[in-house]
């Protein structure tokens, strides 16, 4: 009955594990309660912050600000958004993909990286591209402070120069099952100028002033907005990966009982047979 026994602790293990993968599904699934309505109540702003910037750009005879500024593009940053920790599926790898294979488009300019979560990090310093920062340990509800940090570095960059052009790599939130990798310009702002109502609107002091003051929260609100749907996405990636994981330790753990019961009960047949064998030789 050794081959029993072997089969036997297998058993014991898959079920140790099942039992891991099982915790941690509940627990995504609890995160992505919290960040998902989170998320969803974002948009509403985001979208009207957007709305009345393009109002005040397209009433005003498309007024610019340092922030909109488009010039010739010799170097880039770009803003990759991945999770800390891996058993998230393809969450990871493909956002990495995105990123990589959108940087080697940029053949002539200078391509800088912004790592956001250590496994995106780690990848890029395996490939060994330019890292200029990282962001490492964003909570699984990102607060307005993290993002504000990543984005004043970024406009910082933008101001000075030292980026001509800041894109965002992240995985956007779809469903509980489904995300996508997309690539976002961030700088220089830009906006497609949909067609408004006819209402005027005055603005105080003026609308460069305003303008002034919405786009720098325009960029916060965007990079925060990113964090949450890039949290959501991580948290629905690794609900499915670990619901997967936990469904195929019960399959093994019903092949493998399978396995033992007929090892058993071919062990059993066959001391059976030596004992009617027995009985049979004493009978001759």
């Amino acid at each position: 009955m050794s081959g029993g026994r072997d089969i036997k602790r297998r058993i014991k293990s898959v079920k140790s594990t099942q039992q891991i993968t099982k915790a941690m599904k509940m627990v995504s699934a609890a995160k992505l309660r919290r960040t998902q309505g989170a998320v969803l109540a974002t948009r509403p702003y985001t979208e009207k912050l957007e709305e009345i910037l393009e109002r005040i750009i397209a009433s005003s005879g498309g007024v610019k600000n340092s922030l909109m500024v488009e010039r010739p593009i010799k170097s880039v940053g770009i803003i990759l958004i991945s999770a800390d920790r891996g058993l998230a599926g393809g969450y990871n790898a493909n956002v990495i993909k995105k990123c990589l294979v959108a940087a080697s488009e940029f053949e002539e300019q200078k391509v800088e990286f912004i790592a956001v979560g250590r496994k995106g990090r780690d990848a890029l310093r395996h490939v060994n591209k330019d890292i200029s920062d990282e962001f490492l340990g964003i909570k699984d509800i990102p607060t307005f402070v993290e993002a504000q940090n990543i984005s004043n570095l970024v406009v910082e960059g933008f101001t000075k120069g030292t980026y001509d052009e800041v894109y965002l790599i992240y995985q956007e939130f779809i469903s509980p099952i489904q995300q996508q990798p997309v690539m976002k310009k961030l700088l220089p702002i830009s906006f497609e100028m949909k067609e408004h109502d006819e209402t005027e609107y005055i603005y105080e002091p003026s609308s460069q002033e305003v303008l002034s003051i919405l786009l720098p929260k325009y960029i916060n609100n965007t990079v925060f907005h990113t964090l949450m749907e890039t949290k959501a996405s991580e948290h629905g990636a690794r609900m499915a990966a670990m619901s997967a994981a936990t469904d195929n330790a019960k399959d093994m753990i019903d092949k493998l009982t399978l396995s033992y019961n007929r090892s058993r009960q071919a062990a059993i047949t066959s001391e059976i047979s030596e004992i009617v064998g027995g009985a049979n030789a004493l009978q001759g």
